[in-house]
């Protein structure tokens, strides 16, 4: 996580309301408080304290360096595919809490199957923290979009569901420890 930082935008930006979820634009000029950079995305609070998210594609807006996926393993055999989309799941982040949505406990299984191809189909069950989550479908887009961009994939399912119901104690220790809650 990055320290906390005033800058202000070098040209507008499509940004995504926290915690509605719902797009919106953020002019060349406004002076946002840099709340989180981690995974693939920037969490920016705006002078009118509304929490908005940056994609990273977007980074130069902030001055900022887009993050680049990177692949454990070169491989493309099932296992390596897996391997693979358990690491990008980890760069995925709640835009409202500082940990991944592994260590979160939000993914529930993640299934990798061979196809005709060559290549893969994975398939991903997840939760949210909470029913409703206005970011619920941007959070399952972008695990989406990066276990898309791995070698050897070739389609990919992400499932949100809502049972077993999520709670604290799906979380890693290191993400308690992280959040205070040990």
């Amino acid at each position: 996580m990055a320290a906390r930082e005033t800058i202000t935008l070098t040209r507008d930006v499509n940004v995504v309301m926290i915690p509605d979820g719902n797009p919106s634009t953020l002019t060349q000029g406004t002076v946002v408080t840099l709340h989180q950079s981690l995974g693939n995305n920037y969490t920016v609070v705006t002078d009118y304290g509304h929490m908005v998210r940056i994609a990273s594609a977007d980074a130069d807006a902030l001055g900022k360096e887009p993050h680049h996926l990177e692949t454990v393993v070169t491989e493309t055999d099932p296992e390596s595919v897996e391997k693979n989309c358990w690491e990008v799941m980890k760069t995925v982040y709640d835009p409202e809490i500082p940990v991944n949505i592994v260590d979160l406990g939000l993914v529930y299984g993640c299934y990798v199957t061979p196809v005709e191809s060559g290549k893969n189909r994975v398939q991903i069950q997840m939760t949210l923290t909470a029913p409703g989550c206005g970011m619920g479908p941007v959070i399952q887009g972008d695990v989406e979009k990066s276990i898309r961009a791995l070698p050897g994939v070739e389609s990919v399912d992400v499932e949100v569901v809502l049972d077993p119901p999520w709670s604290r104690e799906m979380m890693s220790e290191v993400a308690q420890v992280q959040l205070g809650l040990f």
